[in-house]
């Protein structure tokens, strides 16, 4: 492990601390051996000692453990030689809350607790050489010593949890938005490239059934493949190169305008399904346009509403079984889109229905649109698939 590892550029915020502090030194030191006739009087070695300790202060982000030995080894040498406590002590204070916010805390205070016993050995020569009075001042003064420098301590060890969850924060929130985002392309290749297989498969079971007796219906059904696929392909390379990261086409808004066109996809297949729209504009194009009473629908709610009744579509086609019909039912009120796909088919085949990535798909499309989905099946009597899609902000969302 590196341990002196850079943690950024020299802060100007900084630099200006460390030259205040320097300015403080300079001028504070010998005012404060005025108080203390016992000390040396400060010299050119004193000021070039705070200097150092002073300097340093403004690589502290940068470099908090050589600033935190820099400033520690000069306070040791200043107090050792005798010269008066004073604003020396200021930077060795600062290096401790520096390395704490920069250092797990057990690093920490065995890097503190070895600077604090060289401080106190520098001060017990220091009494021993030129006695001051008893000793018991000599231990107030270490354990003064103790506190300033647990202080900086604790508020650096503060600031290095409090920034350290921040951190976990938004890697956690980085995380969650990747997973979304893989889990909403997943839904999409299944619910767009699913969809176009199933119907695929359908209308070429169809075409090879009328290939012989009615070539022509055989070509509309080969046509109506090739550009189910074109689409199908289409959209996988969209998402395909959203996960590449690199540029694509936008893909047109998908909304109730565009059900009457998917439901005339799978008719083509072979499926007999009723649509009735009721309130929408299924003549329209754009999301936008859907539309009763001039008021648009959302556009995540169209394009939700269209997933829905797509997925309920492709389930009826892969499990409904032959000679199966559906219908689809779409009610634009002033409040919601209700949606309802139900099918004449075989129903789950006993205990009700099983919910697999489709119908989990489509929940969550509800769910995320606020609204609600209920799917219900009887065996020998088909599935039911309805759909709430709240329009007003704090609508509750309900079963149809």
């Amino acid at each position: 492990m590196n341990i002196e590892a850079p943690h950024g550029r020299f802060h100007p915020a900084d630099v200006l601390l460390a030259a205040t502090l320097t300015f403080i030194g300079m001028v504070g030191t010998a005012p404060a051996g005025a108080e203390q006739p016992s000390a040396l009087e400060p010299d050119l070695t004193a000021y070039i000692l705070v200097a150092a300790a002073t300097g340093s202060i403004a690589a502290w982000r940068r470099f908090p453990l050589t600033v935190f030995v820099i400033t520690g080894t000069a306070t040791a040498c200043y107090l050792l030689i005798g010269y008066p406590f004073g604003p020396i002590l200021f930077p060795a204070a600062l290096a401790v809350g520096g390395l704490a916010a920069s250092w797990p805390l057990r690093r920490t205070a065995i890097a503190v607790g070895v600077d604090a016993a060289v401080l106190a050995l520098a001060l017990t020569f220091r009494f021993i050489r030129e006695p001051h009075g008893p000793f018991d001042i000599l231990v107030g003064i270490v354990f003064a010593l103790a506190l300033w420098f647990a202080a900086p301590m604790a508020v650096g060890t503060a600031w290095r949890i409090r920034s350290d969850s921040r951190a976990r924060v938004r890697e956690e929130q980085a995380k969650r938005v990747v997973s979304e985002e893989r889990l909403r392309m997943a839904q999409e290749v299944h619910d767009g490239v699913g969809h176009g297989l199933s119907v695929i498969a359908m209308q070429a079971g169809v075409g090879l059934h009328v290939a012989d007796r009615n070539p022509a219906k055989a070509k509309e059904i080969l046509e109506t493949i090739r550009q189910t696929s074109r689409d199908s392909l289409d959209g996988l390379r969209r998402e395909l190169a959203m996960l590449r990261g690199e540029p694509s086409p936008r893909q047109p808004g998908l909304g109730l305008a565009d059900v009457a066109t998917l439901v005339d996809r799978v008719r083509a297949g072979g499926l007999e399904v009723a649509l009735d729209n009721t309130g929408t504009d299924s003549a329209g194009g754009a999301t936008g346009t859907d539309n009763i009473d001039g008021t648009a629908i959302p556009d995540e709610i169209g394009f939700a509403s269209y997933r829905i009744v797509q997925e309920a579509l492709t389930n009826v086609l892969r499990h409904a079984g032959s000679g199966s019909t559906a219908a689809v039912k779409i009610n634009r009120t002033r409040s919601a889109v209700l949606i309802e796909v139900s099918d004449t088919g075989s129903g789950p085949p006993g205990g009700g229905p099983v919910e697999g990535s489709g119908i989990a798909g489509m929940r969550q499309r509800a769910l995320q649109a606020g609204g609600s989905l209920e799917v219900a099946g009887t065996a020998g009597a088909g599935f039911r698939v309805r759909a709430r899609l709240p329009l007003a902000a704090g609508t509750q969302g309900g079963t149809v």
